[in-house]
C-alpha cells in the first residue's frame, strides 16, 4: 500500500495575491467547489483577517464546500486566529493555519522579535486555534533562509502545543531540490516529537524550483504539498498543482506515495481559474497548456501514430483533454449546451442564466463553424460577467484602420444604464478604442498588460484579450473573447474597467506586513 500525499491548494489564497488576481465571492466559490470536484485535500480560502470582503469570501466557501477541508491563513496574533474561525465555522472540516516569520532577516527587520519572542508567539497562537478545531496548521515562514537549529527548536514548540502540521515554506523561492529535501530529511530525524504531526512544504517559483522542491521534500519524508492551480501566486508563482499530481502519477515507480486528485478534472479547472483571474495559461505549460500534447515534428507524429508511449508519457484524457474536442454547432439544442457544459463543471444557478449563455452560443455559432470546449468555456466566462450588474457595458464599436492615416474609432458604452459614445485616434485600432472608452469612464489608470491569444486553432478562432490596468495601488485584469481582436480588446477594457471600480475594498493587504508563507 502506498502513502497518500495530501495536496493542499492556496488557489484562493496565495494564487489570489498574483498582480491583478483578484476574484469576487461568487468566483471564489465558483473555484472552490471545481477543486472539490477534483477531490482536493485541504482548500485554503483565503486570509479572513485581511478585509470584510475576504472574511465573507471564506465563509461562503466555508458554507458551499462538504468534502474538502476549509482553511483560513492566520498570523501568530489572537485577531487574526478569532477571525479566521469564525469564517470557516460553517465548514464540516476545518483548519487553522497560523504562521510567523523563523528567518534572521524576518525576525530582526520586519518582525523586530527576538527568538524567544517568536516561539512565545507561535505557541500561544497554535494553542487559542486549537481551541477553535482540532485541525491547526503551523508555518515557519521563510524557513529556506531559517536556522535549522531554531527551527528545530520552534516546531517542537508547536506540536507540543498542538499544531498537526507542520509546514516548512520556501518562501522567496531560494533553496535548491537537494539542499531543501536534505533539511526537511534533517527535520524529521532531529525533532522528537515530528512523528506527531503531518510535515507540508509550500515553495515558490522565484527561480523556476517550486515543482522540484516540493517533489524533492516529499521524497524526503514530506506528506502534504501546497500548490496552486496553474502555478498561479505572488511573484514568479507557486507550485503548480497539475505538475505535481501528473508527476507523482507518472513516475510512479519513484514516489512512494499517491494522490486522491481526480486528474481528469485538471483541464477544466485550469481553464476555470484562468478566466476568471484573466491570467492566460502559455501554449507550451506543462500538462495544460495548449500545445502539451501536440507534436508538431513529422518524427515525432510518426511515432506517436506508430505507438503512443514513444512521445507521449502520459495519456491526454487523463488529465481532462477531450480526445473529440468538436463538441457543438449551430444547429445544437439547448439541453446539448447545458449537460456539454455540465461534463466541463459548469452549473447554471437559473433559467435565465442558461437561456443567456445560450444566446450567446447562438451569436457565437453564426460567426464560428466549429464551437470547441474552450470557445463554451469563455462564452460562460462572458456571460457570468455581463450578469454581475457591471456599471459600464459595451453597446458598440467602429474602429477604423487605413494605411497613412491614424486609425479612429467610435465607441457607445452604458453607464449606470445611460448610453455614452466618444471618438477617438490611436497608434492602431486598440489604441483608439481603448483611448474612445477613456474619454468616457476616465478612469485614468496606467495599462500595464495588453496580451493575445487565441483560444482555439483556424482564421475564425476566438481572440482572448487580457488588459491589466493600474491605479492608485490597485491593479486588475479584464478578459474578453471574440471572433474580432478589436472588438475582444474592447470588452477586455470595459471588464477591467468594471473590476476597478468594483470590489476596492475586496483587498486590504497593504497594512499587513507580510502576505504570509
Amino acid at each position: 500500500m502506498k502513502d497518500t500525499l495530501i495536496i493542499f491548494d492556496t488557489t484562493l489564497r496565495d494564487g489570489e495575491q498574483s498582480p491583478g488576481a483578484s476574484m469576487t465571492q461568487d468566483e471564489k466559490v465558483r473555484i472552490a467547489k471545481a477543486l472539490e470536484r477534483m477531490k482536493v485535500d485541504v482548500i485554503e480560502a483565503g486570509f479572513a483577517a485581511a478585509s470584510n470582503g475576504d472574511f465573507a469570501a471564506v465563509r461562503a466557501v466555508a458554507e458551499a464546500v462538504g468534502e474538502s477541508v476549509v482553511c483560513s491563513l492566520a498570523r501568530a496574533n489572537a485577531g487574526d486566529i478569532t477571525r479566521a474561525a469564525e469564517a470557516i465555522a460553517p465548514a464540516p472540516r476545518k483548519r487553522i493555519h497560523t504562521f510567523i516569520a523563523t528567518s534572521p532577516i524576518h525576525m530582526e527587520k520586519k518582525l523586530r522579535m527576538q527568538p524567544d519572542q517568536v516561539v512565545a508567539a507561535a505557541v500561544g497562537a497554535v494553542k487559542l486555534a486549537r481551541s477553535f478545531t482540532d485541525d491547526v496548521e503551523f508555518s515557519c515562514e521563510d524557513a529556506g533562509r531559517s536556522e535549522p537549529d531554531f527551527l528545530c527548536r520552534i516546531i517542537e514548540a508547536a506540536i507540543d502545543a498542538g499544531a498537526r502540521t507542520i509546514n516548512i515554506p520556501d518562501t522567496v523561492g531560494y533553496t535548491l531540490p537537494h539542499a531543501f529535501g536534505e533539511l526537511i530529511r534533517s527535520l524529521l530525524g532531529r525533532i522528537p516529537n515530528a512523528h506527531k504531526a503531518v510535515f507540508s512544504v509550500h515553495c515558490h517559483n522565484d527561480l523556476g524550483l517550486a515543482v522540484a522542491n516540493s517533489l524533492s521534500a516529499a521524497l524526503a519524508g514530506a506528506r502534504q504539498i501546497e500548490c496552486t492551480i496553474n502555478g498561479l501566486g505572488e511573484r514568479a508563482g507557486n507550485a503548480a498543482l497539475e505538475e505535481i499530481v501528473m508527476a507523482i502519477r507518472t513516475r510512479a515507480d519513484v514516489f512512494p506515495f499517491d494522490t486522491r486528485i481526480d486528474t481528469t478534472q485538471i483541464v477544466p479547472t485550469s481553464r476555470l481559474v484562468s478566466g476568471i483571474t484573466g491570467f492566460p495559461v502559455q501554449p507550451n505549460k506543462a500538462i495544460v497548456g495548449a500545445n502539451a500534447f501536440a507534436h508538431e515534428s513529422g518524427i515525432h507524429q510518426d511515432g506517436v501514430l506508430k505507438h503512443r508511449q514513444t512521445y507521449e508519457i502520459m495519456r491526454a484524457e487523463d488529465v481532462g483533454w477531450s480526445a473529440n474536442k468538436l463538441v457543438l454547432g449551430k444547429h445544437s439544442g439547448r439541453a446539448a449546451f447545458r449537460a456539454r457544459l455540465e461534463e466541463l463543471g459548469y452549473r447554471f444557478k437559473s433559467d435565465a442564466e442558461l437561456a443567456a449563455a445560450f444566446a450567446r452560443f447562438k451569436d457565437l455559432a453564426d460567426k464560428k463553424h466549429e464551437i470547441f470546449d474552450e470557445d463554451l468555456q469563455a462564452l460562460v466566462s462572458e456571460t457570468q460577467h455581463a450578469q454581475a450588474q457591471e456599471r459600464v457595458q459595451l453597446l458598440d464599436l467602429e474602429a477604423m484602420s487605413k494605411t497613412g492615416t491614424r486609425p479612429v474609432a467610435r465607441v457607445a458604452v452604458s453607464v449606470d444604464g445611460q448610453r455614452r459614445e466618444a471618438q477617438a485616434q490611436g497608434d492602431g485600432p486598440v489604441d483608439a478604442v481603448f483611448a474612445a472608452i477613456e474619454q468616457i469612464v476616465d478612469t485614468r489608470a496606467k495599462l500595464l498588460l495588453f496580451s493575445v491569444n487565441n483560444i482555439t486553432s483556424g482564421t475564425d478562432a476566438q481572440g482572448e484579450v487580457t488588459v491589466r490596468l493600474s491605479k492608485d495601488g490597485r491593479t486588475v485584469n479584464g478578459q474578453g473573447a471574440d471572433t474580432d481582436i478589436v472588438i475582444a480588446s474592447a470588452k477586455a477594457y470595459v471588464n477591467a474597467v468594471n473590476r476597478l471600480g468594483a470590489g476596492a475594498t475586496e483587498r486590504a493587504h497593504p497594512q499587513f506586513e507580510t502576505e504570509g508563507p
